[in-house]
C-alpha cells in the first residue's frame, strides 16, 4: 500500500481501513480507452438503508449488493438505473456426509427433490438469479453442463418419498441451521424448505443461530446449515476448495473417489472435449451424490446513477462489473 506495483490506472492518496478508499487517476496508464474518472471514492458502507440514501440523494453514484425488498421502489426512480447480472454466485445447504442421517444418499437425494426452486427463485431473490441443480458450477464457468447433459432437478415430493422409503426413513426429522448472515434472506429460505418438504413427509426443524459468530460455530461445525459462495472463475478452482477430499473448506465432507480422480486427471487433460466430459460428469457427481443443496444462483446487483456510462457486457464473476468499475466505466456528458 505505500508503493504499489505501479501497473494500474489509479494512484492510491488515501486508505481508511473499513472506511473509504481515495485514489486519483494516473496519466501514464498504459491502458488506452481505460479509467476515464479523475478520481475515485470507494466507500465501505455496511448499512443498506444508507447505501440505498446515497444513491438516491446523490451522494453515490453506484452502489452494490442491494436490498431485494425494496428494490421495486428503487426501480421506479427515473434518475437510477438497476443493474442484476447473472453469475456465478450461490447458495448452498450443505450436509455432511459423514454424519447421520446425511451419511445415506437416498436422505441426500430426497431433500433436494423437497426443494421448490422456482419458489425460492421468485421470492428470495425476486426472481434476479437462476435455479441451481446442486452443482456449484455457473454460467461464468465455461464447462458448466448443458441442460442436454444434466437435466434440472425438479420438486417431486413423490420422487422424495421414494428415496425416503429406500433409505428406510420415512417421516424423517430434521434440523436445517441458518442465519441472516449466510446470505440474505437465508432464514426465509430455510422456511420455504421446510414448508416444501412437509409433501415428502419430512420434518425440518429451521435452527436460526446467531449472526454473531456464525461462521466459526454453525459453518463446517452443524452437520445441516446455509452457506453461499461467490463462486471461482475456474471449475478446478471451485471444486478443489470446496468438494475435493480433505479441503480445508469441504463444506459437506463429501469424499467420492471418482470425482478425486476425475479432478487431478481434467488438469492434466489437453483434449478440450474430453477435458469438458470430464467437468461435467463431475457436476453430475456432485448433483446426485454430494452433499451440497445448490438450490438458486444469486444475481449480483448494482445501481448506478442515470449520468453513469456502462460497457455492453458486464464481468459476471463479481459485484460492479468484476469490481472493474472504477476502469472500465465512466460519466456520461
Amino acid at each position: 500500500w505505500q508503493s504499489g506495483v505501479g501497473t494500474g490506472g489509479y494512484m492510491l492518496e488515501n486508505f481508511d481501513p473499513g472506511v473509504n478508499t481515495i485514489t486519483k487517476r494516473f496519466a501514464g496508464y498504459w491502458k488506452e480507452d481505460a479509467a476515464f474518472f479523475d478520481s475515485v471514492e470507494n466507500l465501505f458502507i455496511s448499512d443498506v438503508a444508507a447505501r440505498t440514501n446515497g444513491l438516491r440523494s446523490n451522494e453515490l453514484d453506484s452502489i452494490a449488493n442491494l436490498d431485494l425488498k425494496t428494490l421495486h421502489l428503487l426501480k421506479r426512480d427515473p434518475d437510477i438505473n438497476v443493474v442484476p447480472t447473472n453469475g456465478n454466485k450461490h447458495c448452498t445447504l450443505p450436509m455432511h456426509c459423514d454424519a447421520a442421517p446425511f451419511d445415506n444418499v437416498d436422505v441426500r437425494l430426497a431433500i433436494k427433490y423437497a426443494v421448490n426452486r422456482e419458489e425460492m427463485l421468485e421470492k428470495i431473490l425476486k426472481g434476479l438469479g437462476e435455479v441451481g441443480n446442486d452443482s456449484p458450477i455457473g454460467p461464468a464457468n465455461i464447462y458448466r453442463a448443458t441442460a442436454e447433459e444434466m437435466p434440472q432437478r425438479p420438486y417431486d415430493p413423490d420422487k422424495a418419498k421414494w428415496h425416503l422409503q429406500q433409505a428406510g426413513m420415512e417421516g424423517l426429522a430434521v434440523t436445517l441451521h441458518t442465519a441472516d448472515s449466510a446470505f440474505e434472506g437465508a432464514v426465509d429460505a430455510a422456511e420455504l424448505l421446510s414448508q416444501s418438504a412437509r409433501a415428502a413427509g419430512m420434518d425440518v426443524t429451521v435452527q436460526r443461530d446467531p449472526d454473531d459468530g456464525y461462521w466459526s460455530n454453525v459453518w463446517l461445525v452443524k452437520p445441516w446449515c446455509a452457506s453461499y459462495w461467490g463462486g471461482r472463475p475456474t471449475e478446478d478452482w471451485m471444486f478443489s476448495q470446496v468438494y475435493s477430499a480433505g479441503a480445508d473448506w469441504n463444506e459437506s465432507h463429501w469424499d467420492n473417489p471418482r470425482f478425486n480422480e476425475l479432478l487431478v486427471q481434467a488438469r492434466a487433460e489437453l483434449d478440450e472435449s474430453r477435458r469438458r466430459e470430464m467437468y461435467v460428469e463431475m457436476q453430475r457427481l456432485c448433483s446426485d451424490d454430494g452433499g451440497a443443496l445448490i438450490p438458486i444462483f444469486m444475481a449480483y446487483t448494482q445501481a448506478v446513477r442515470g449520468n453513469v456510462g456502462l460497457p455492453d457486457q458486464l464481468a459476471n464473476n463479481w459485484e460492479l462489473d468484476g469490481h472493474r468499475n472504477a476502469e472500465r466505466w465512466w460519466f456520461n456528458g
